[in-house]
């Protein structure tokens, strides 16, 4: 069970860029939990973060490797934190440019790891370091994306 979680299902297996994969999972993963309405979206995120944190550590065992490429869950959840700011407004949610801005956005601050992020990666170790790096990535590209739409529609 650890090893379907900490991989998304499998998403963590795909032959190029798995973290890509990830929160492509996480993407769609958004889309389902947010016709549940906030409360149930909420729940899901902070329930995946605390699963999240068991599997990585189970996975990183199993795997042998500190934060081994093959896990994913991390993205998922960096996903879902970063699209948070589309929740309040359904067309938002569904517009295929905004989904792909928070993508964009979540992916170039997980890939490139600014300062709070490299500091999170490198400040805990085991499965909480393999989470946290991605949700302090998700709030900043979240913060982005909340910035952008304010922007646009200011």
């Amino acid at each position: 069970m650890a090893i379907f979680l900490a991989t998304g299902a499998g998403a963590g297996y795909g032959p190029i860029a798995p973290g890509t994969w990830g929160s492509a999972l996480g993407v769609g993963l958004s889309l389902a939990l947010a016709a549940g309405g906030p409360g149930l979206y909420a729940a899901a995120l902070v329930s995946l973060l605390a699963v999240g944190i068991w599997a990585a550590d189970e996975a990183e065992r199993v795997f042998g490797r500190e934060d081994d490429g093959r896990i994913v869950i991390d993205e998922v959840v960096g996903q879902l934190l970063t699209l948070t700011p589309l929740l309040g407004d359904p067309a938002a949610l569904h517009s295929p440019f905004w989904l792909v801005t928070g993508f964009v956005a979540f992916r170039v601050f997980d890939v490139w790891k600014p300062g709070p992020v490299r500091w999170a990666e490198r400040r805990f170790s085991g499965g909480t370091g393999v989470m946290l790096d991605d949700v302090v990535a998700g709030m900043f590209a979240a913060l982005l994306l909340a910035l952008a739409r304010f922007a646009v529609s200011g």
